[in-house]
């Protein structure tokens, strides 16, 4: 067989992604606080862009109320090219249509927005008395910070703080040991009952607990320190720890020779005690969810307002745009045109971000209305495919946009992924979505009688009798979905106890 060369056509179909429809598509699964980074890195970055200050902003709306044009008018449904007083077609160039002064004062302008001119001046008019800086920064102690300030405190010799400080560093954020005590002797060569000494010493120490080896060591501690005199709960916690994660009270009592009160005054005590004593010290700082949208109900009807707070608000820099008018050199010339184009791309794509979260979280207040109107109780089946036709989008698109976004609602603050549920069926037709009979779940068992648990076949027949057609086992992962305990698990010795709040 001969090799040979041959020519020859063919028709394909390929999709390619410009650069710009890939900012557009990373801008619009990006959440309010990457978003927000984003555009101060793109104002470090792109010299073409500025913020708009609150000033200018005030101008605009004085220019717009009193009936003329505003000088520097952004909207999201507004055109760019107008918005930018820039043109870009054709050849690629990028023409100004405003002129100005070939005479510029560069001097007032640099002293103006330098920040070294600002940083000269601000140095001679600084009080020399005034703290540093940095002496005003600060941040919470770590777990370990916090234990090593105290074992310093006390009265160990060298040796002993060395393991102490390893003991420490082998901490989890809960606060326990991670390594065995055997591992932690052998790397500093002394033996483990030394290495035991020195652990004691460290779980008294602030938070109480900590450095314990398991949950019943870490509670055990406390419970000696704090209610010596509780002897049910220290026998509880000593020896039967088995039971009492198995909640088999009534075995409990038997073993200890003790009335069932008693054994409910003992598990009152050992709620009071922390599982995680290191989780009360730590450098995690809460994070706070601010919402992309708000869903107001005014008059009887859902009003959405788009969240702009915290967002700067872009535009051209007049400066640069205009150098553009000028002769120069051809670079300087290209690398602005460059800039500005990403500038527009850049503007364009957050506008299109918001237009198009505020059409999806449209589209889900038309589609869930009654839970707005009446809670979780009402939320109804949704997939990906009824919001996006309904919006005329992609299905790829409406999943983007409703990760890491939060809509504030009459119900509660809810990220919009929430609002898609399966369905369940109903016994006389139609369906209900899966948060709606997670919901119901979970007021059963709050309301239950905690000496009788409701077990998870009971849970079934009762929501059949409320129209839910559901089997026993999706009760069961609806109930593990929701972190709940079987019903085994759940029973209390009295009715009257109160619950364990997640203990």
């Amino acid at each position: 067989m001969g090799l040979e060369i041959k020519q020859a056509l063919k028709m394909t179909q390929q999709l390619v992604m410009t650069p710009q429809l890939q900012q557009a598509i990373k801008l619009l699964q990006l959440s309010r606080l990457e978003l927000a980074d984003t555009i101060n890195q793109e104002l470090l970055e792109n010299p073409m862009l500025e913020m708009v200050e609150e000033t200018d902003q005030q101008q605009r709306q004085e220019d717009a109320d009193s009936g003329g044009e505003p000088a520097d008018a952004t909207g999201p449904d507004g055109p760019l090219t107008q918005d930018l007083g820039v043109q870009a077609e054709g050849s690629g160039e990028v023409d100004v249509r405003e002129q100005v002064s070939d005479e510029f004062d560069w001097e007032n302008y640099l002293g103006e927005y330098s920040s070294a001119t600002r940083a000269e001046e601000s140095a001679i008019h600084e009080d020399k008395d005034a703290p540093p800086y940095e002496s005003l920064i600060t941040r919470s102690a770590s777990l370990q910070e916090h234990l090593l300030w105290q074992l310093k405190m006390s009265r160990l010799d060298d040796e002993q703080m060395r393991v102490g400080e390893l003991i420490i560093g082998n901490l989890d954020g809960d606060g326990y040991l991670q390594s065995s005590l055997e591992d932690i002797a052998q790397q500093r060569g002394v033996s483990p009952a030394q290495a035991e000494v020195v652990l004691k010493v460290i779980q008294q120490l602030d938070p109480l607990g900590v450095a314990a080896r398991d949950l019943r060591e870490c509670l055990l501690i406390q419970a000696l320190e704090l209610y010596p005199q509780h002897d049910v709960a220290l026998d509880i916690l000593e020896s039967h720890m088995d039971l009492l994660e198995k909640r088999q009270y009534q075995q409990i009592a038997k073993k200890l020779g003790v009335g069932l009160d008693e054994v409910a005054e003992a598990l009152e005590i050992i709620r009071l005690l922390d599982p995680k004593p290191g989780r009360s010290v730590s450098e995690e700082e809460p994070q706070y969810i601010t919402p992309d949208i708000y869903v107001y109900k005014i008059d009887g009807e859902f009003v959405i307002v788009l969240n702009e707070d915290g967002l700067p608000k872009l535009r051209v820099n007049n400066f640069y745009r205009d150098s553009l008018a000028k002769g120069g050199d051809p670079k300087a010339k290209e690398y602005v045109q460059d800039k500005l184009r990403s500038a527009m791309w850049l503007i364009r794509s957050i506008h299109q971000r918001q237009r198009t979260i505020y059409k999806v979280t449209e589209a889900i207040v038309k589609f869930q209305r009654e839970f707005f109107e009446r809670g979780v109780g009402q939320l109804k089946p949704l997939v990906l495919r009824d919001v996006a036709e309904e919006v005329g989008m992609h299905e790829s698109t409406i999943s983007r946009v409703t990760t890491n976004k939060y809509v504030h609602t009459p119900q509660g603050v809810f990220e919009l992924k929430y609002f898609f549920n399966s369905g369940i069926n109903r016994v006389d037709g139609g369906s209900l979505a899966s948060e709606a009979v997670k919901d119901r779940i979970r007021h059963l068992i709050a309301e239950e009688d905690r000496s009788r648990p409701l077990s998870d076949q009971t849970i079934a027949e009762m929501l059949k009798k409320e129209d839910i057609d559901i089997a026993r086992r999706t009760v069961a992962k609806y109930r593990e979905m929701l972190g709940i305990l079987p019903s085994s698990r759940r029973r209390e010795p009295l009715g009257g106890l109160p619950k364990a709040n997640g203990r």
